[in-house]
């Protein structure tokens, strides 16, 4: 890997010493070379509130506003890779939320859709993706619980925000042979994150990968 500064081999060492502890979990003791390498390339301090950019960096989450959160770097690498993202596909993403791990998904991917619920995060995420020059994401802003079914169906799915359930919509807009990545619920006090498969005749094989902490995915009745 390229040189770097001294911040984002900070996050870079970060990440990898949470494979380490989590190896016996994830089942691999280092994540794929082309995601690191784009948690290497992607400013993460440009997806942060000014006065928290100190704190952009950090081996944890970070507010970014309205109740949300900017993942654990950890956790953004974690997903990108349970995706097995290729260069010609087109992933979904539920919850643009800062815009942090679409720009992620852009370095390795043909295109990003992202859906994001609330319209002002939405639109600051739209201001730093052209400021950074990101030209293959394209955003809404509605319900990603329904998924996004014009631009359907996806290689890879991706939900960065814990849902009760797997949505049966996000299922049908994967395409055999996809991956969907995506936290669930599976108790009052916790969370896991699931490794959803699809084989080639649409059927669908979960993995439960380890615990994790989101905001919940809300559904259109909430």
């Amino acid at each position: 890997m390229a040189a770097m500064n001294k911040n984002m081999k900070r996050l870079i060492d970060g990440i990898e010493r949470e494979v380490s502890y989590t190896r016996a979990y994830i089942g691999k003791s280092k994540l794929d070379d082309r995601v690191m390498q784009a948690m290497a390339k992607v400013p993460r301090e440009k997806f942060v509130p000014e006065h928290l950019q100190f704190h952009a960096f950090d081996d944890g989450p970070v507010p970014i506003g309205h109740g949300q959160t900017i993942s654990q770097p950890y956790i953004v690498a974690l997903m990108t890779d349970l995706l097995e993202v290729k260069h010609e596909h087109r992933v979904l993403e539920i919850g643009t939320g800062s815009g942090y791990q679409s720009a992620i998904l852009a370095q390795l991917c043909e295109k990003v859709f992202s859906v994001e619920r609330i319209a002002k995060l939405s639109q600051l995420a739209v201001e730093r993706f052209k400021q950074l020059n990101y030209k293959n994401i394209e955003t809404r802003i509605g319900n990603g619980y329904h998924g996004w079914q014009e631009h359907a169906p996806y290689d890879g799915i991706i939900v960065t925000a814990a849902a009760t359930h797997i949505p049966q919509a996000l299922l049908d807009q994967l395409k055999p042979g996809g991956n969907l990545v995506i936290p669930v619920s599976v108790s009052y006090f916790g969370q896991s994150l699931l490794l959803v498969k699809k084989d080639l005749v649409g059927g669908v094989e979960t993995k439960d990968i380890l615990s994790v902490a989101f905001v919940p995915l809300v559904h259109d009745d909430e």
